[in-house]
């Protein structure tokens, strides 16, 4: 059961200069997580959801807004500040690979959180690092060797027990089963099921699998080119997705009974989305919509609630059409 708010994000923007004008890769997007929460955030490459958890976390300073942690401004705290803040609020990246160091062992790789913030004390540093690697399934035995050494899934543990290693309250996974062969990845979704029912940690969990998020999530938040545009609890947005962007992806995720394949209807959405550095006007998502209207173009819809639950779309409606 989710307790009391932890994280809020507050029209979060980070903006990129380029010669072709100003990439809006997160425009606007306001959120809040509670302690033991997972709040899946979902949408396809391209669409800001790392940029964002970079934003959130401050490995990339923000163009404007604020994130607010256990009431603690992240967006306004000096660099001592935000060295404090982060024993509570860590990362596990995407690529397994290429987030290990390749030329440290990895129970140095484990240890160094700890010695940064000077938490490797005495006797009490090894059996610390021994803890983490049991808790993530892996052999103590095992951290004198090297990255290389290690399947994707296992360096993936190892990414895990790394953010464990301060004993945060809030863990950002940024699509962290999407570079793992499909059948790791459930083993690692329900390592952080575990982990959370048993360290009480909250997730912002980062996707373009609906699947996966669904099987963690309890809050989910669908992003399109920057910007939110449909919110809700799990049930809600699966079982009654009112945009047409949530609808289409949810018509690609695969059904096991061949009946319920017969009854979907596959929403295949027309063409790439647009260039963030020259959005459409109004409604982002309206050059690729089959209910777009002058309305669409002039008006750029409200993230509100339309039958039940928050979406950005003036033409909300439960039963996808096409």
């Amino acid at each position: 059961m989710a307790g009391r708010e932890v994280l809020r994000v507050e029209e979060l923007t980070k903006y990129f200069p380029t010669r072709r004008g100003l990439v809006r890769a997160v425009d606007g997007v306001s959120f809040t997580l509670a302690e033991g929460e997972t709040l899946g955030l979902v949408g396809e490459s391209g669409c800001g959801k790392s940029t964002l958890a970079r934003t959130v976390i401050r490995l990339l300073e923000p163009t404007a807004g604020r994130v607010i942690f256990d009431g603690r401004d992240v967006t306004a705290a000096d660099r001592r500040q935000l060295r404090d803040l982060r024993r509570e609020l860590q990362i596990v990246f995407q690529d397994p690979y290429a987030s290990l160091n390749p030329r440290m062992r990895v129970g140095e790789i484990v240890r160094q959180p700890l010695r940064v913030h000077r938490m490797y004390q005495g006797a009490s540093g090894p059996p610390r690092v021994a803890e983490l690697f049991e808790l993530v399934g892996l052999d103590p035995d095992h951290r004198n060797r090297f990255p290389h050494e290690f399947s994707g899934g296992q360096r993936q543990r190892i990414g895990i027990a790394r953010a464990l290693a301060l004993r945060p309250r809030v863990v950002i996974l940024d699509e962290p089963v999407s570079a793992l062969d499909v059948s790791i990845r459930s083993q690692i979704v329900n390592l952080l099921a575990r982990l959370q029912h048993e360290l009480g940690l909250a997730y912002l969990f980062i996707a373009h699998d609906l699947a996966v998020v669904r099987q963690l999530a309890h809050r989910v938040a669908v992003m399109y080119l920057g910007q939110l545009i449909e919110t809700g609890t799990r049930d809600a947005v699966y079982r009654h997705a009112t945009h047409p962007y949530t609808q289409s992806l949810l018509s690609a995720v695969p059904v096991p009974d061949p009946e319920g394949r017969e009854q979907r209807r596959r929403i295949v959405l027309v063409g790439e989305a647009p260039d963030p550095a020259d959005p459409p006007s109004g409604c982002r998502f309206r050059t690729r919509c089959w209910k777009t209207t002058d309305r669409c173009a002039e008006q750029e819809p409200a993230l509100m609630d339309r039958h039940g639950h928050p979406s950005a779309c003036h033409f909300a409606d439960v039963a996808p059409q096409q």
